[in-house]
Order: C-alpha cells, then structure tokens, then sequence
C-alpha cells in the first residue's frame, strides 16, 4: 500500500474509534495530521489486543510480542497500511518508535492481571500506556525545547489515564481490574467489591472521598502536563489542549458527582467536545 493511501485508513481509525481524540487530531495541518493518525492508529491495535477479553491471555501476548517484533523492522511490512503510515511519519518527524515498547509493557500488564500496591506502581503503569503516548505526539509535535517538554508531555499522558482510570472504575470491576492504588482503598476503608445486586458495597461518603482524592491528585498532573502548551505551536498546542481539556472537562464531572461516576461511563456530548476544541483552537484551554 502506497502511503496516501495508508494514511487515509489511519485517519479512518481515529475517527471510528479514538473520537475524543479526534477532535484535537482535527485541528493539525494536514502533514502533522497524518502522522499522529499513525501513531494513533497502531497505539489503537495494541490496546485493542491488551483489550480483547474473548482471547486468552497467551494468545494476547503471543499477539503483543508480534507487534513488538514487527516494530523493530516498521519498514518491513508493505501491506500493513499503519505500519506503513507510522514509517512514513517516522522519516518526517522525530517519532521516538521506541516509546510504543512501553505501552505494550504497560498492555501486557493488564493481560496478567496487574494490580498497583502504592501510586508510584500505578504511576509506572500510567507513563507506559498515556506517558509513552504523549512522547511520541511530541516527536509529531516538535518543540525547541525537548528536554524540558519531554516531562510535560508524560505528565498530560498520565493526567489523561487517571482521568481513564477514574471514569472506568465500573467497567474495569465487572472486568476484573481494580487500577486504583490497594493503599488509597485502605486509607478510606474501600474495596471496590459489588453485592449480589450489582451495587459497590462500600459506604457512599468513603467511596466518593476516594474518588474526589484520586480526582485531585489527576488534576495536578494536568497542572503540570497543561505547561507544555506554550512550548508548542500554534495547531500542536491547540490539539494537545483540546484532548487535554475533553479529558478535564470528564474529570470535572466525575469530581462533582462521584457515585454517578461509578455507576455509569461519564462522557461529554459532540456539542461540549466541539465548543472545547474550538476554544482550545482560540488559545483558550479550561
């Protein structure tokens, strides 16, 4: 497949299946566009095998290790249409390939079932699968300044996968995940375990306490992830600020309204997602 052509079929997967992105994605020129369609495009085929709970867990890390191993060559595979998007992008712009080995560290994690003891191990789970994507959205970026923006841009990856974590909380229990740190759920007498009905068993007042801390702690890492903003151009810094501010404005809700948070998704309608990129596009980030 020609690049043109591979790059279309990117941009097509972002559309149909990362859409909160896609609305920051929007707002690059075209060239820079494409290419972190293609970064986007192959994060998506590795969270979707992390992800596939009708598999079993071998085959899920047979198939990660494939992609890990397909990686290491990315110009050899001429009918693979992200592959080929994401070489192209590779010889246009710093991309630092290496960083999607983390992600599927961070993937494989998940597979075996990891669970996080204290906020440094979910931290470390955090900048493999969100941190390691915001640095190679930095490589499509570009900035002068890499060795202060590299930490910037982890720090928005990891403000955007506690925001995930948070606004998953139900979905990953009736899958078996528990992300939030075993001594935060200590610390306020929670165990995230569900009755015979469905329904969290744990006091209320202590699960929203939880839920508000974690919410806290996220939006301090916005705070310092938000900084890399003004290192970026224009159209970057206006596509960083769209999918950051989404993810706040998803943040906001749940710290408002922690027991809704918990049993349902908490999402934005087209309307909000739109008014945030067009007000990300104006310079303006909320």
């Amino acid at each position: 497949m020609d690049a043109p052509g591979a790059y279309r079929h990117c941009e097509r997967v972002v559309r149909s299946q990362a859409r909160n992105f896609s609305y920051g994605i929007r707002l690059l020129p075209p060239p820079k566009r494409r290419a972190l369609s293609a970064v986007y495009a192959f994060a998506r085929r590795i969270d979707d095998i992390g992800d596939d709970h009708g598999a079993p867990p071998a085959t899920r890390l047979a198939k990660l290790a494939d992609e890990r191993a397909r990686l290491a060559d990315v110009d050899a595979h001429p009918s693979d249409p992200v592959l080929v998007a994401l070489a192209d992008a590779a010889r246009r712009y710093p991309i630092p390939l290496g960083a999607f080995g983390e992600l599927i560290d961070g993937c494989e994690a998940d597979v075996r079932g990891g669970t996080y003891d204290t906020f440094d191990d979910l931290l470390w789970y955090c900048r493999c699968v969100a941190g390691a994507v915001g640095r190679l959205s930095l490589g499509v970026f570009g900035t002068s300044d890499p060795e202060t923006a590299l930490p910037r841009a982890d720090a928005l990856g990891v403000a955007l996968q506690l925001t995930n974590i948070l606004r998953d909380v139900r979905e990953d229990g009736l899958n078996g995940r528990v992300y939030l740190p075993a001594k935060d759920l200590a610390r306020f007498g929670c165990t995230l375990e569900r009755d015979a009905s469905g329904r969290l068993a744990d006091d209320p007042e202590r699960l929203a306490g939880l839920i508000r801390f974690e919410a806290d702690r996220a939006a301090g890492w916005y705070d310092t992830g938000l900084a890399l903003l003004p290192m970026l151009d224009r159209r970057s810094a206006a596509c960083a600020g769209a999918m950051a501010g989404i993810y706040r404005h998803v943040l906001r809700r749940i710290t408002a309204d922690p027991p809704a948070a918990l049993e349902t998704r908490t999402s934005l309608p087209a309307w909000e997602k739109a008014t945030v990129s067009v007000m990300a596009m104006a310079g303006i980030h909320r």
